[in-house]
């Protein structure tokens, strides 16, 4: 799949802009639309930046797919700021909480822990 640059933009008030750039398929980034994503404390001390992501606050950058793929050999997949890709949150159906991507099961749609619960059954 042809892989895209983006530009992420979320105005948080008086404490300041979340920026990024960042390197996705149109299927990812049309996936992140409508999810919880959660910062954290990236604004500073007690900040707490988190939201659901919207339509308009993650546009494509007009580059073609070769500059992008050749620049992203080098710089990876974040090219600069937050890629909101990274905080995406999952809730877990078994026990309700919330979890980043890399405590998730996808496979299974279940937080690790759950998920390796459920082996042991």
């Amino acid at each position: 799949m042809e892989k895209y640059l983006w530009k992420f933009e979320w105005d948080c008030g008086r404490q300041g802009t979340l920026e990024g750039l960042f390197v996705a398929t149109k299927e990812e980034v049309q996936s992140l639309i409508g999810k919880q994503v959660n910062f954290g404390e990236v604004l500073g001390k007690h900040s707490e930046v988190y939201g659901t992501i919207e339509e308009g606050e993650v546009t494509m950058i007009i580059l073609d797919a070769k500059t992008v793929e050749k620049v992203a050999k080098i710089l990876g997949d974040t090219w600069s700021g937050y890629n909101p890709l990274y905080y995406i949150h999952y809730k877990c159906p078994k026990c309700g909480c919330s979890y980043h991507s890399d405590e998730f099961d996808m496979e299974k749609n279940l937080c690790e822990y759950c998920a390796r619960e459920s082996e042991g059954e």
